[in-house]
This record gives C-alpha cells, sequence and structure tokens, in this order.
C-alpha cells in the first residue's frame, strides 16, 4: 500500500460524504471498501474520517436534522492561501458559499461555487493533510468535472486554482482535459454538452478505485446501493457509476486491458 504524499496546490486533495444516515455510511463503505472509522468529533457537528489501513482516505458529515440536503459527496483542491485562493475565486466570477473558516488546528476549510454552478471546497492543511492514499483498492482514485461549459470552465479554473492542463482530445464527440503535475495526472474535466441534463449544474465526481469493477459493482447492489451504469471498459479503466443505500453518487474505476492493474 502506497502512501501518497500532500497534494500540490491546486489538486484534489480530499473528499467527504453529507450522509443522511451516519451509521449505514459506516456500515456500507466499510463492507465495500474496508473502511474503518475514527471517533466523530462532536465539537465539528460529528465530523469523522474514514481510515484504509490507518491511513485516512475519506471525510463523513452527518447531515443535520431537517435539513432536506441530498445525500452528496464533495471535493477538495488543496490550497497554500485560502484567502488568496478565494479572491481568485471571486474575480473570476466564482462565488463563496463558506467563507474560510479554521478548523481548528486541522486545517482551513471554503466553499465555493464555479461561475457555471459546479461546487467544490477548498482545503489548507494544518495537521490534517488530506487523503494519504490515492488509486489504491478503496482509496480515491479519480476527480472529474462534468459540464457544458467546457471552455469557461478551464479558463475560470486555470485562474483560480493554477493548473497546468493538457488537452487529451478535442473533437465534438469527446472533449478532454486532464489537469497535471509534472507527469503525474490529477484530474480531468470533461465537457457533458451530449450528457450531462438540461438544467442540472456542472458537476463534480469522485471515483473509487477497485480491484474489480464488476465485483464491486455487484457488491453495491447487494448492500442496497444502486448500479446506474453497470461497468464498461475505456481507454481509461473499467468504470461503473453507482449510488450508495442513501443516494450519493460516486464512481468506480477499475482494471482492464487498457490501464492493467500496476
Amino acid at each position: 500500500m502506497s502512501v501518497y504524499a500532500k497534494a500540490p496546490a491546486g489538486a484534489p486533495c480530499w473528499v467527504d460524504l453529507y450522509t443522511s444516515d451516519a451509521a449505514a455510511a459506516r456500515e456500507f463503505y466499510g463492507r465495500m471498501f474496508g473502511w474503518e472509522a475514527e471517533e466523530p468529533a462532536p465539537e465539528f457537528g460529528g465530523y469523522f474520517n474514514f481510515t484504509l489501513g490507518g491511513v485516512r482516505v475519506a471525510g463523513c458529515m452527518p447531515a443535520m436534522e431537517g435539513m432536506g440536503t441530498p445525500d452528496v459527496w464533495s471535493i477538495y483542491f488543496a490550497t497554500d492561501d485560502a484567502d488568496k485562493t478565494l479572491s481568485a475565486i471571486t474575480a473570476g466570477g466564482g462565488q463563496v458559499e463558506s467563507p474560510a473558516m479554521a478548523v481548528g488546528d486541522l486545517g482551513t476549510m471554503a466553499v465555493v461555487v464555479d461561475p457555471n454552478g459546479g461546487r467544490f471546497g477548498l482545503w489548507q492543511p494544518g495537521t490534517h493533510a488530506g487523503f494519504g492514499l490515492i488509486a489504491e483498492h478503496g482509496a480515491p482514485g479519480w476527480f472529474e468535472l462534468y459540464t457544458r461549459d467546457y471552455g469557461s470552465a478551464l479558463e475560470f479554473y486555470r485562474s483560480a486554482l493554477g493548473w497546468d492542463v493538457e488537452t487529451i482530445s478535442d473533437t465534438p464527440a469527446f472533449r478532454y482535459t486532464v489537469v497535471r503535475d509534472g507527469d503525474q495526472q490529477l484530474a480531468g474535466v470533461m465537457d457533458a454538452t451530449d450528457f450531462l441534463p438540461a438544467g442540472t449544474p456542472p458537476q463534480w465526481t469522485t471515483y473509487f478505485a477497485v480491484d474489480d469493477a464488476d465485483a464491486a459493482a455487484t457488491a453495491i447492489g447487494a448492500a442496497g446501493g444502486a448500479v446506474v451504469r453497470a461497468p464498461e471498459d475505456t481507454p481509461y479503466g473499467r468504470i461503473a457509476e453507482v449510488r450508495d443505500p442513501m443516494g450519493a453518487a460516486f464512481r468506480l474505476v477499475g482494471p482492464n486491458i487498457s490501464t492493467p492493474a500496476q
């Protein structure tokens, strides 16, 4: 199991689940990915971390009673200076949903919305560096933005988060750009004009890596989750779209012939 070093500024560094049933989430994700849960922190609304092999891989926030907010996975991007990054976000037309807030000595967080409506978080690490594993079975494996405003989204994120990007396909059928840190690919942006439902805002999606996408999708269905899109082969692995029993959406990515296990 390889430990992931601190994420560079502008890279995905943390994911967390907002859930209507924290106990069910602990049971489900423990069963699916082998996660264990740290003790909830009452001073932070009962928030707790999931660990894999003793390494933090994700967080979980129990829903407040009566809020009615849908269960959802959120992605956070690393920043060395949350206030400076928020200024760049607003200068680029984004909006601040929750301003920079210190979370004890763990770090500083903020929640923002890009100019097209895509929601994401910022995390300035303190003692909590973010997830410590990536692309291992049961750990975050990839991060992707689906947007109908592909060109303007790239312009915004390059300016606001300092992204270095590489377009890997630019055809009407498939427009896709990856975020890079040297030779490492960090995240992707897809032109979703042809499949994102009308009226649906841009969406950041987390993929969790698995050793076998078909077996994982079957297990998710058996555990009360839903398989929205069955596993299929792509040039980037075998991918499935799923939901947990409370409705939170995420994706699976496993090896295939095009992208074999390392």
